[in-house]
């Protein structure tokens, strides 16, 4: 009897391929630090859901600096338990907030750093315009906000958030979504597992931090890393085949 392949936890599941929890968490990162994030940043994470990417970024910033906005509590709570543990959250001391509506001035103040990855890649212009105005209040003067797109040739029309299943943008029309709310964006050079794009958005007359060749032969490095795991697993499993093909040659010789 063969046994059960292992399941992935329902938290990494429901936010994206879970195997790729790890990919991502280390491609958010890894932006981030190469956009400028140091430990004494403050960071708002959109969507911040089972804390893929919080994980690192609340054991790296100093404690009351990350903070995260997740509408649904289980997700959290989940990442929390599974993800990073009590501990680290008593340590780190962060700060979550269930809103559903993109009120980032709920915390009452400002961020050096805020990050929506796949989120506008399921919602619909007035949601992204929502968002959008409420970080050119909450984002600090030489702040950067990181964000992505699925690109297409078209734009959605729609009026509904849209989970599981994504939407598309032009880079351009949403460059002057983002233009029209008063902020600038600019695409950036880095790697997407989903094939979304990146876009530094600041305020107007402030340029986002150049990234260099080391930031990305990093998120490479994890790539090729998980590339390797899973070339061991498949030679695991090849030889594991190979020697049950052999004792059934022996038996079948007594």
């Amino acid at each position: 009897m063969s046994a059960s392949k292992p399941q992935h936890p329902a938290h990494r599941k429901f936010i994206g391929p879970p195997d790729r929890y790890d990919l991502n968490s280390a491609m958010q990162f890894n932006l981030l630090t190469a956009l400028g994030l140091r430990e004494e940043h403050t960071v708002l994470d959109i969507g911040c859901g089972s804390l893929r990417a919080g994980r690192l970024l609340i054991t790296y910033l100093k404690p009351g600096k990350y903070f995260g906005i997740e509408p649904e509590q289980w997700l959290i709570d989940e990442g929390i338990d599974c993800e990073i543990g009590r501990d680290m959250i008593r340590i780190k001391q962060p700060t979550f907030n269930n809103d559903t509506n993109f009120t980032l001035t709920s915390f009452g103040r400002t961020f050096d750093f805020i990050i929506a990855q796949s989120i506008f890649s399921h919602a619909s212009v007035a949601q992204i315009r929502r968002c959008l105005s409420e970080a050119k209040k909450s984002l600090a003067p030489t702040g950067v906000f990181a964000a992505t797109i699925f690109p297409g040739e078209t734009n959605y029309e729609g009026t509904e958030w849209v989970y599981p299943g994504c939407v598309k943008y032009t880079p351009e029309y949403f460059a002057g979504v983002v233009a029209d709310e008063g902020l600038t964006a600019k695409p950036l050079d880095w790697m997407h597992p989903k094939g979304q794009i990146w876009f530094a958005i600041t305020h107007p007359g402030h340029a986002p931090q150049e990234i260099t060749d080391t930031g990305r032969i990093t998120i490479l490095q994890h790539e090729v890393a998980a590339l390797n795991q899973e070339i061991a697993k498949l030679k695991s499993l090849h030889g594991l085949k190979l020697l049950k093909k052999l004792n059934r040659a022996v038996k079948g010789k007594k």
